[in-house]
């Protein structure tokens, strides 16, 4: 086959690489770092996009949109903020181009240089409590629970398609609270959006905790996680909460008046998530075939795919499949009839396979005869013949089924891939296996950065429901009074 892809046991890296261009799901652009989602690869992120742009709603939130572009001097205004962002912004020093007086094409106007230059946004916490200012002057004002679905460059040198480049697409919240408990309950209320949507609707399980203070959102008091383990033996961040507390609204001056008339200054939060979900999505289920979507996030859940050689026949299938089509779209089922007479079903069945569409049908004159079908499950890529009637019935509940079972392929993963070690000798050694590790840690950003140095592995996060267990580091032999989550990652 043209589209063969390299084997996962061969290049993990290969293979991925392969997979996102050769199932359409996105190519690299004439700018560099830079990539171009293509509709098939667009098709599975605006569906991830209408699931939780749902779920916020459901919990009080509002989307808005604020600029792209940000004053250089408002990340003056606070220092940790601009530390963690400073090596990865684009700045915009002009306004106007003009002719080349020597004739060398477009070059810069010398004369259009902004008094002030502006920032492309990379994260938007500081235009956003700016315009918050403006919007706060009381209790009653508050809580404010905005999103903005958007568009952030962060000048990635070394990118790849999806996990990493230096333009992506995400979402990002930005809420503002009267007190620290408040914002507190929506920086967990957030992460666990975060979590019930990577494994209802992505099949990905994650682990859900804090972040270590190296590992911290620059500017944030506290960042909640989640991590997804790939199958190559690394982990993924798919999302991230953080408790800013009064940081930015002290850095913009935004203060209200309490009930009890004081003023003081407001409490905030941020949070999101980006198309670095199709990254999570792709490495964590799909196989040397192809992708393996999950139903609830596949563009196309069923396809019929017509098997004939007159016209005739094909439109004797049409017919026969049509009720069939009705009852699953009434059904809120994607389904799609592919009767392209320029590909052979054999085809087809390769690249349905590769799209990682979750059932596909197949129907011939033989079936109609029969009043059957052969139905192809993706995810175990077993076949079946099966009566035509009742078969909507049995496609609701198989996809049902497939949702779950990719879901839990991926937790036995996990749960075989997630080990304790007690040594600095076995950590080393389990590292090289891939998977999360359980290890005591003193604490200390010391020795966190030594084992990031020595071992290229980082603390993924504490975990929140993590309990108290006597021990030592594994580096400094130094008390430990729980574990944390330790991995290589991507």
């Amino acid at each position: 086959m043209a589209k063969a892809l390299t084997p996962r046991s061969e290049s993990y890296s290969q293979w991925y690489n392969d997979l996102v261009i050769k199932a359409d799901l996105a190519e690299n652009s004439a700018v560099r770092g830079c990539m171009v989602i293509k509709p098939y690869g667009y098709a599975i992120w605006e569906k991830m996009q209408s699931v939780l742009d749902r779920m916020f709603k459901d919990t009080g939130h509002e989307n808005a949109y604020f600029p792209i572009f940000i004053p250089k001097s408002f990340f003056s205004k606070e220092a940790d903020h601009v530390e963690g962002f400073a090596k990865e912004c684009a700045v915009v020093t002009h306004y106007r181009l003009m002719n080349d007086p020597d004739g060398n094409g477009v070059v810069v106007d010398p004369d259009a240089k902004l008094e002030e230059e502006l920032i492309v946004r990379p994260t938007s916490e500081t235009i956003i409590w700016n315009t918050y200012k403006n919007w706060i002057q009381s209790y009653r004002d508050l809580p404010i629970k905005c999103n903005q679905w958007a568009n952030v460059v962060r000048w990635e040198m070394r990118t790849r398609l999806f996990l990493r480049t230096a333009e992506f697409l995400w979402q990002e919240g930005h809420t503002a609270h009267s007190t620290k408990e408040e914002a507190l309950e929506e920086t967990e209320t957030m992460i666990n959006i975060y979590a019930d949507f990577a494994e209802k609707y992505m099949g990905v399980p994650v682990l859900k905790g804090f972040k270590s203070a190296n590992e911290r959102f620059a500017g944030a008091l506290e960042t909640l996680c989640i991590e997804a383990l790939m199958q190559d033996g690394k982990a993924l961040q798919a999302g991230t909460s953080h408790f800013l507390g009064q940081n930015f609204a002290k850095a913009f001056d935004v203060k209200f008046a309490n009930k009890e008339g004081k003023e003081d200054f407001v409490w905030a939060t941020s949070w999101g998530v980006s198309t670095r979900l199709m990254g999570a999505l792709i490495m964590a289920h799909s196989d040397d075939n192809g992708l393996v979507l999950p139903p609830k996030l596949a563009p196309i859940q069923v396809v019929i795919v017509p098997i004939f050689r007159k016209p005739e026949e094909l439109a004797k299938i049409k017919e026969a499949a049509s009720g069939l089509i009705s009852k699953l779209r009434d059904k809120g089922i994607d389904v799609k009839f592919d009767d392209n007479d320029n590909k052979k079903p054999g085809w087809k069945f390769a690249e349905y396979e590769l799209k990682g569409v979750p059932v596909r049908l197949a129907m011939g004159p033989r079936d109609l005869e029969n009043g059957t079908v052969e139905l192809a499950r993706r995810d175990t890529l077993s076949k079946e013949v099966l009566p035509l009637e009742g078969i909507d019935e049995e496609i609701v509940s198989l996809l049902d089924e497939i949702q779950e079972n990719i879901f839990q392929k991926a937790l036995d993963f996990r749960a075989e891939s997630t080990v304790s070690v007690d040594t600095y000798e076995e950590f080393k050694a389990q590292l090289d296996k891939g998977g999360f590790i359980m290890a005591h840690w003193d604490g200390t950003p010391e020795t966190e950065q030594k084992i990031k140095d020595e071992t290229k592995a980082t603390i993924r996060c504490i975990l929140m429901d993590q309990t108290e267990e006597e021990g030592v580091c594994i580096y400094s032999g130094q008390p430990s009074k729980k574990r944390v989550v330790f991995a290589r990652a991507y």
